[in-house]
């Protein structure tokens, strides 16, 4: 398989990695099977997929628990990403940047994976209470205390906290800047798939610039862009989807033809719409590696393979004249 170099620090993965994300957290609890996310963690590193992406806020704390028990095993195999940053409540999330929970947090998380060192260590999110040279300044240390291999900083939220009418990721890229002063940042995590390309604009070309590798989350739009989604279906109450703008009954329908451009594309490599999509984001370039999430182990092997779909540059002129997707993120 494909292998690709992560940031700075030249850190090697497989072509697409693993989010492990919905094994516990963000969607429908009811659907949560944990010996199905054993299979599923297992069944990635057993196809050549190496970087595992979780977070501790993601349950609170349960992902992290899940991947130890297969690092315990498996840990050789594995790239290990893993976030601080964020605190999950009842009815709420905070951002928490104050060096002394970095650390605490960092102690903790090494305890649940069951490892000695995490290779990527990312900020989910930066606190607006605290610089983020703070932050960051506690993160380096624990690199020099080698419990950290590299840093790297998450933009997935950016959405939600930017200026009305700013670009994107106006504030990431400052923030960015401002880490690199005081320790490199080897990694950034954002959203990058076929129907949220805004990355393409500033953030990537900043990452390719400063040799930063790009971890594309979300890469099969939260399931839609796999063409297994039914308009009108309905998600449960405490599916994040249930609140996304772009998954209500109108706005899937309305964007079925991006769906339908993708399995068109498919056919000619007879490759499935998700691994079209994901090799898509593979050619944006050599420092990108998609993380698509799943809860079932029969897609592991599916989205691993798209690193074999050779898209020409006649399939990405025709995905790129899909019409843009609709829904309103504001």
């Amino acid at each position: 398989m494909e292998r690709r170099a992560v940031g700075a620090t030249a850190l090697a993965v497989g072509a697409v990695g693993l989010g492990c994300m919905p094994m516990s957290w963000g969607y429908a609890a009811s659907r949560r099977d944990g010996e199905e996310s054993l299979r599923v963690v297992h069944g990635a590193l057993d196809h050549g997929t190496t970087l595992l992406d979780t977070a501790d806020m993601y349950g609170p704390f349960t992902n992290e628990l899940l991947l130890g028990r297969v690092l315990k095993e498996r840990r050789r195999e594995a790239f290990v990403a893993t976030k601080c940053g964020l605190l999950a409540g009842e009815q709420h999330i905070v951002a928490n940047g104050r060096p002394s929970y970095v650390r605490r947090a960092c102690d903790a998380s090494l305890r649940r994976l069951q490892t000695d060192r995490i290779d990527l260590y990312q900020l989910h999110r930066v606190d607006p209470e605290v610089p983020v040279e703070e932050t960051w300044g506690a993160m380096a240390e624990l690199v020099a205390a080698g419990k950290v291999r590299a840093l790297g900083l998450c933009a997935v939220g950016a959405r939600g906290h930017r200026r009305a009418g700013a670009p994107l990721h106006e504030e990431t890229l400052r923030q960015l800047v401002r880490a690199q002063q005081v320790f490199p940042v080897a990694c950034v995590q954002a959203e990058l798939s076929v129907w949220a390309a805004e990355a393409l604009d500033a953030l990537l070309p900043w990452c390719t610039a400063h040799g930063v590798g790009f971890l594309a989350a979300m890469p099969l739009g939260n399931g839609f862009l796999t063409g297994t989604l039914t308009p009108g279906e309905g998600f449960e109450p405490d599916d994040l989807r249930a609140r996304h703008p772009r998954f209500t009954a109108d706005m899937m329908a309305a964007n079925q033809p991006i769906v339908a451009g993708l399995r068109r594309v498919g056919r000619r490599h007879g490759a499935t719409p998700a691994q079209v999509a994901l090799a898509w984001v593979l050619a944006q370039g050599p420092g990108v590696v998609p993380i698509p999430g799943t809860r079932s182990a029969s897609r592991t092997a599916e989205n691993a393979a798209a690193a074999e779909v050779a898209l020409t540059a006649a399939d990405l002129a025709e995905i790129a004249s899909l019409p843009p997707a609709r829904g309103s993120w504001d």
